[in-house]
């Protein structure tokens, strides 16, 4: 029965989402011939005969519905239609730019293991119950994937010729886009493990073991995978997001994938290559849950349906070291904000552009010669301020919709839903502006969230509290507030908070594209856009916006590492 809400679930998102898109040229306000026109030929004049043969040609006076129907009805016949800007053959295209992106997410994956792999490791040997500090992969999920990106192809191909700066010749190719891809997304598969392992090792069995002196190799081995359940949906949901959401990594290693592929079609509303760019998307997801879900019924076997699986164990919370470093962490970067705060951030002085850092300029100056330190502190409130309510709408949203048990399709599909399209979507509906990148941002932000709040819950109510609670008498709502909640909600909100750096990015992203706070408006994520091309010449100007996210990283971990359960 469930398997079967989950599969109707999964159906109905994806056709709202497919709908959702063949709507978004009436949505977004636009003339979807003129967009078309200048995606063909550029900033050529058009003229009014022009577009309406277009319209005449693509079919857009019949309406959305129309389209829709035609899409459809090719679909069953294995054809998905011809580009509108191009007019070439949808599935080769999407076909060859999958296959490169099948790969390179592969290659991402295997970085991504090993990150988590060494960052968990050090629990692993020590068998430890008190929680790892995770100020490591606190920074290194904090790192911008496309600044990460740029480094690694100036200095290691560039300056250094060991591999190739651009294309999709050979594996070599694909090493320093699978670096960028997977440092971060292994940082936050290894700081999910991090989580989850002292509570594994605070489990009874554990120390029955130890008494019984069985080797700790063995106990670890058997923690690790009574750990890796509530892992691996977030390892599924990365599958997807490295294969179709590595625009900004392929873009500068000039690499044709899907990725790259379906932002390029939103914004030029090429509705046929967009929708085949979903429809795979969306299959890659639903395979990527079957195999997740398959995985973490063979983990926990028989006890998952028995209901005897042990209930999350209650495990200490962070030290006073922890604190303390949090606390002079935070006093440093508020003291840098309030230096910013004294400068003008919008004073342009063309003679100092891209100046070093200097008396006159701490933090160095921007291509516009405006000064860094003064953007950085004025942007600060508005980047974090509007991160963090994100962060808090997609905890919510996340939680709420988790833990009810058939929502797993929904989560899947808004997974799978480029950041870019949500952002054009709400955009049409409400405009451009902060806010509306804000809602576009949390609309997919809750995926996350959501999966391991299912893989929580799901473990939580196989255990043998929540089975003497119901033989009690104990009704879904008691169950919920006194023996789900209390070991869902802290993991979930520690993985809410670790989320902040990359939000603020994703926030940035759409910002750049005209969606979001426009110029000259300072922002974090766009002080990072906007000097990355001159971060060779001068790299103080990507270096200190970046230092800041690291830092709202570790502040993050380390001030979010409180009681546990």
């Amino acid at each position: 029965m469930k398997n079967a809400s989950v599969g109707a679930g999964r159906v109905a998102a994806a056709a709202g989402l497919l709908l959702l898109t063949a709507l978004l040229p009436w949505l977004t306000r636009t003339d979807p011939a003129l967009t078309v026109l200048h995606a063909r030929y550029g900033d050529a004049p058009t003229t009014p005969g022009q577009l309406a043969q277009v319209r005449d040609q693509l079919g857009l006076g019949e309406g959305p519905f129309a389209f829709l129907g035609q899409w459809a009805r090719g679909l069953l016949h294995g054809d998905l239609g011809a580009s509108w800007v191009t007019g070439a053959d949808v599935g080769a295209d999407v076909g060859a730019a999958l296959g490169v992106s099948l790969s390179l997410m592969g290659y991402a994956m295997v970085v991504a293991v090993v990150v988590a792999v060494a960052l968990c490791l050090p629990a692993l040997r020590r068998g430890a119950t008190r929680p790892p500090a995770g100020v490591g992969a606190g920074v290194l999920a904090a790192l911008p994937e496309f600044l990460l990106a740029s480094v690694l192809a100036t200095l290691l191909a560039v300056r250094l010729g060991w591999f190739p700066a651009q294309g999709w010749q050979s594996p070599a190719s694909a090493v320093l886009p699978a670096l960028a891809l997977g440092i971060p997304a292994g940082a936050v598969l290894g700081r999910l493990g991090q989580d989850a392992l002292p509570a594994a090792f605070a489990e009874p069995w554990v120390r029955t073991w130890r008494a019984n002196g069985l080797p700790r190799a063995r106990i670890a081995r058997h923690a690790a995978r009574r750990a890796l359940p509530a892992v691996l949906p977030q390892a599924g949901l990365t599958v997807v997001g490295l294969t179709g959401a590595a625009a900004a990594v392929e873009a500068v290693f000039a690499i044709p994938g899907l990725g790259g592929t379906a932002v390029a079609a939103a914004l030029d509303l090429d509705l046929p290559l967009l929708q085949g760019c979903l429809l795979v998307l969306l299959a890659l997801g639903a395979a990527a849950a079957v195999i997740v879900g398959l995985l973490r019924r063979r983990l926990l076997g028989p006890a998952l349906e028995a209901g005897a699986l042990p209930g999350l164990a209650r495990t200490p919370g962070a030290g006073p070291a922890r604190l303390y470093a949090a606390g002079a962490l935070a006093a440093a970067l508020l003291a840098v904000i309030i230096w910013g705060l004294l400068r003008d951030p919008l004073q342009v002085d063309l003679a100092a552009r891209l100046s070093a850092p200097c008396g006159a300029h701490p933090f160095g100056t921007d291509a516009l010669g405006r000064d860094v330190l003064a953007r950085l502190g004025h942007g600060a409130l508005r980047t974090l301020a509007v991160a963090a309510a994100v962060c808090a709408l997609s905890f919510v949203a996340g939680v709420a919709i988790g833990l009810v048990r058939w929502s797993a399709g929904f989560t899947e599909v808004a997974n799978a839903m480029p950041a870019i399209l949500a952002g054009l979507l709400v955009t049409g509906l409400f405009g451009a502006g902060q806010a509306g990148a804000a809602v576009a941002v949390a609309a997919v932000g809750w995926a996350p969230l959501a999966a391991h709040t299912a893989a929580l819950a799901e473990t939580e109510r196989a255990s043998g509290h929540v089975e003497a609670a119901t033989v009690h008498g104990a009704g879904r709502l008691y169950i919920l507030r006194h023996h789900v909640l209390g070991g869902v909600l802290p993991p979930v909100a520690r993985h809410a908070v670790l989320r902040l750096a990359p939000t603020t990015l994703a926030l940035a992203s759409l910002s750049f594209l005209g969606l979001g706070t426009q110029p000259p408006t300072p922002e974090w994520g766009r002080l990072l856009t906007e000097n990355l091309p001159y971060a060779e010449r001068a790299p103080w100007s990507v270096l200190a916006p970046a230092a800041a996210l690291a830092c709202v990283g570790a502040l993050a971990i380390l001030a979010s590492a409180g009681r546990r359960r």
